[in-house]
């Protein structure tokens, strides 16, 4: 089955022989192919690394930043994450949601490159002003509200590339992120309710467009109601 993934995932730069991955792992990268497909048309610096053993904290699927590339990486091994995020989603029903994932995590790479990460839109700034009796708790607050602007906008990526690739999944992909988001600290950094809300009717994504290019006007809806 990794025949057709492993040039992909070499180009990429991989960091994981054939051999060494697990079947859930290629599972995984199978149902992100076409995404990481993607990103190589986009000419995204892309990396992908599989943890050898994930750590407590570790989710199964991230992307980090280093010496100017995105790191796409997976942590299956060991993560009972890999099977909670899943939760009662029969194993045949889930590479579109493993896809939309990527999407994801593609959408902060695609950001992070066009030097827009923890950017706010063309006519928007910061209104109101914050105070604290500790300086560290505005700069909490202040990558708090970072951090979910930017998963907001991943999360309306993946959506937009569910619209475009998976047009038949697109209630169902909503729907579990819907209930992936339901349980985050409001106003937290995942809390992206409000978008993902706006994005209930998938007709509000085009879907004929580039896909993480038609999250924003959903993105900028939302950043008013933020």
């Amino acid at each position: 089955m990794f025949k057709s993934l492993f040039p992909l995932a070499l180009l990429a730069g991989a960091t994981a022989q054939a051999a060494e991955l697990t079947a859930l792992e290629q599972r995984w990268l199978q149902a992100a192919a076409p995404v990481l497909t993607y990103s190589q048309q986009l000419k995204l610096p892309l990396d992908i690394i599989v943890q050898p053993q994930a750590r407590a904290t570790d989710v199964p699927l991230a992307m980090g930043f280093a010496d100017g590339r995105c790191k796409l990486v997976l942590s299956l091994r060991g993560n009972p994450q890999a099977e909670a995020v899943f939760a009662k989603v029969p194993v045949d029903s889930q590479a579109e949601l493993i896809e939309a994932m990527a999407a994801h995590e593609i959408a902060h790479c695609w950001r992070h490159a066009k030097g827009a990460w923890n950017a706010l839109p063309a006519g928007f700034t910061e209104v109101g002003e914050e105070t604290a009796s500790d300086a560290s708790l505005l700069a909490m607050a202040r990558a708090l509200r970072e951090s979910r602007r930017e998963e907001a906008y991943a999360d309306l990526a993946a959506l937009a590339w569910t619209r475009h690739s998976n047009p038949h999944a697109y209630a169902r992909v909503h729907g579990w992120l819907t209930s992936v988001r339901a349980g985050q600290t409001p106003r937290g950094g995942h809390d992206t309710r409000t978008w993902v809300a706006l994005a209930a009717d998938g007709s509000r994504i085009a879907g004929k467009g580039a896909p993480f290019e038609e999250a924003e006007p959903l993105w900028r809806q939302g950043l008013l109601q933020d």
